[in-house]
């Protein structure tokens, strides 16, 4: 604030005076969080088209050449550790050592496998995908990806071929990088069998055939007569690199892709509340190191800039973030949040990566903080509700060193600030914080300049022009409900829908263009159309306090998104089982589904929430025991256990809006507790069947009050 005030000849005095200045002035505030975060790379004179509205999805930095990786890897010490990877203990090994590697230790691993993929005829634009846990190398091929202009994909180990295969399909990797094997509530699960079946509906279904790379577990879990005989096992692959030494300068220097700001970093994969789970419900996000990166803002450039711009906004400026930090965030490596961490390279801080299950053993992650020295602690709101009910981490452990917690997949309960500050440390800075896997960021989150207010997030971030919005299209005044907009725009806006232009046919790129635009900016169409980002989530922002220009409270998602458990995905994931298993034409006729909706029930206080789905079946069909199993079981094997719907239940009808669109947000409020009047019955096609929801709902309720 004092630089802007110099810089500027302005007297901005808080927080709120310098979020309204840096949402008004957008260049101006992009352009300084370049200079005061050192973003390594050509800079250029230009921002962005202070004229241009969101939809617009206006370029920035044009001028700019920058490297995500680049970015990431500033700090080179050989004693300065960089990534610690922890592993949950299994019998055979109750006490696994650490695995630690040094910045100068990454660095030239990262060489290696820029070398290695150059070797392999990789080029800027290809896709490399990630089918692994949350590992050292998964970052560092993550790094050298970014490093030559590859675009980054990964998939959590945890997810069923089926559902990886949808993805891989529509992004066509020419390499996958697997582990072997993972640990989960003390057990090894072995992870070559969903390889082999994921690999081989690459080859039957899309005549695709990705070179594949096996990182071994360091449980030695399997022997190479396991392996098909074409897969390279990483240390060859690693060795090759060292052998050959493409990509390099004569002073041994990675010879960094530094590519267009807006360049394509990595594609994540989204709720699919966007649009049918099918290729144009996939978000890309591109930009790299300096800005707003969409994926986690680590990298927007033709390599990643924006990406890593955001990173340093959020860290540097906002959470104050040191090198001397140890950061951890619980995550797998195929959510947003390991994307977030990795971002914290960009600080020169120590990341802790963890391969395991967090509450198989409630004490064990807290052991990694007094171990460790972790500061900030990473979680899901999800994680402190279950961790409440069963271990109180204050009474077995130091925690001397935490200063920050960060909570974020589902709104933190106010009774949750509370048993933060009484059972795990009075002294740390609570973050309930908010973004989305779209911009791989953050809209509202952590400042150490503010105080925390039980139940809220901090702030809205700086930059992010975010207001809520009445359903007329107006501003919400203050603790008035609303849903989250952002009016203006920011480096991290995901690129588009995939595929780009350029990677697909015109047609395709075309409808994923109109997807996009129907996704983000079509909610209030004919009322001040083209002004803002809509992202879905309903929130109320509270009386400005302390300077804060007001909180926010979350108060749940405002589309169909699930989040049992606080992992986020669309009804979409389940919808594609059903119809792929039990549709009339795939199936007998006792095990016909005509048609399904599913929705979230609140449960435990409105703390989590379970999935419940309503099946229609064929006339005369009843929904037996059998065919309850057998759905179950398809949902598991192809998506995950946290997909498996708590409840199904049999329905005359299936409601849907006079456009041919399933009725989630309605039933879902229903069964929750509305009353039927909430809804608008002209906007549907069969408004008579809502009756029986309500009824359900009744039931529902009771079995969880």
């Amino acid at each position: 604030m004092r630089r802007i005030n110099a810089d500027y000849g302005l007297s901005l005095n808080t927080y709120h005076d310098l979020y309204n200045w840096s949402t008004q002035n957008i260049d101006l505030f992009w352009s300084a969080v370049w200079d005061d975060t050192a973003i390594v790379g050509h800079k250029g004179s230009h921002v962005v088209d202070t004229s241009a509205s969101p939809p617009e999805n206006p370029p920035w930095f044009t001028e700019a050449r920058v490297n995500y990786a680049e970015n990431m890897l500033r700090e080179r010490s050989p004693h300065k550790t960089a990534l610690v990877q922890a592993i949950e203990p299994e019998p055979n090994h109750p006490n696994p050592d650490f695995r630690r590697v040094s910045y100068a230790d990454l660095y030239a691993l990262v060489s290696d496998l820029v070398s290695a993929f150059l070797a392999h005829g990789l080029k800027p634009g290809d896709r490399i995908a990630s089918y692994s846990s949350n590992c050292i190398e998964n970052v560092a091929a993550c790094l050298a990806c970014a490093a030559i202009g590859c675009i980054w994909v990964s998939a959590a180990a945890d997810f069923g071929a089926e559902g990886v295969f949808e993805r891989l399909e529509q992004v066509q990797p020419r390499l996958i990088i697997s582990v072997d094997a993972v640990v989960y509530n003390a057990k090894v699960h072995p992870h070559l069998p969903k390889l082999k079946d994921l690999l081989a509906k690459l080859v039957d279904r899309a005549q695709l055939r990705p070179e594949v790379v096996i990182v071994r577990h360091p449980f030695n879990v399997t022997t190479r007569q396991q392996w098909d005989s074409s897969w390279i096992d990483w240390s060859d692959f690693v060795a090759e690199g060292q052998d050959k030494k493409l990509g390099r300068t004569p002073d041994g220097e990675i010879e960094w892709q530094r590519l267009d700001f807006n360049w394509p970093l990595w594609i994540l994969f989204s709720s699919g509340t966007t649009g049918a789970f099918n290729h144009l419900s996939y978000v890309v996000s591109a930009k790299t190191p300096g800005s707003d990166p969409n994926f986690v803002k680590v990298d927007q450039s033709e390599g990643s800039s924006s990406f890593s711009m955001e990173a340093k906004k959020e860290f540097v400026i906002c959470a104050d973030l040191q090198p001397d930090d140890v950061f951890f965030y619980y995550t797998t490596t195929g959510w947003m949040m390991w994307n977030f961490l990795v971002s914290g390279l960009t600080v020169g801080c120590t990341l802790v990566l963890y391969d395991g299950s967090p509450l198989h053993d409630p004490a064990y992650l807290w052991r990694l903080v007094d171990e460790l020295g972790i500061t900030i602690f990473g979680t899901s709101a999800k994680y402190i509700d279950q961790l409440a009910k069963v271990y109180k981490p204050a009474e077995h452990h130091k925690l001397s060193t935490l200063r920050h917690i960060y909570s974020t997949g589902s709104p933190l309960a106010p009774h949750l600030f509370d048993f933060v500050y009484e059972h795990i440390s009075p002294n740390v800075l609570l973050a309930s914080i908010t973004g989305g896997t779209d911009i791989c960021s953050l809209f509202a989150g952590m400042c150490s300049a503010l105080p925390v207010f039980r139940g809220e997030i901090q702030c809205r971030l700086l930059g992010m022009a975010v207001v809520a919005f009445t359903p007329a299209g107006t501003p919400a005044g203050p603790d008035e409900p609303g849903e989250l907009v952002c009016l203006r725009p920011f480096p991290c806006m995901p690129a588009g829908f995939w595929p780009l232009p350029g990677y697909g046919s015109a047609e395709a790129v075309e409808a994923a263009r109109k997807r996009y635009q129907d996704a983000y900016f079509s909610e209030y169409k004919g009322v001040w159309l083209d002004v803002w980002i809509y992202h879905g989530d309903h929130i109320i922002i509270t009386r400005s306090r302390a300077g804060n220009g007001g909180g926010l409270i979350m108060l749940g998602r405002s589309d169909g998104v699930l989040n049992p458990g606080g992992v986020r995905f669309g009804s979409a994931e389940i919808y594609d089982v059903i119809e792929h298993c039990f549709a009339p034409t795939t199936t007998h006729a006792a095990h016909t589904v005509v048609d399904s909706l599913v929705v979230g029930q609140s449960i435990a206080q409105g703390t989590d929430e379970r999935v419940v789905m309503f099946v229609k079946l064929l006339e005369g069909q009843v929904l037996t025991e059998e065919l309850e199993k057998r759905i179950k079981a398809e949902i598991r094997a192809r998506r995950s256990a946290r997909h498996v719907p708590a409840r199904i239940i049999q329905v005359d009808d299936i409601p849907y809006t006079v456009n041919m669109k399933r009725v989630e947000v309605p039933v879902k409020k229903i069964i929750n507790g509305a009353p039927l009047e909430s809804v608008n019955p002209a906007t549907l096609r069969n408004p008579e069947c809502l009756a029986v929801y309500e009824e359900i709902g009744r039931k529902l309720r009771a079995e969880v009050a």
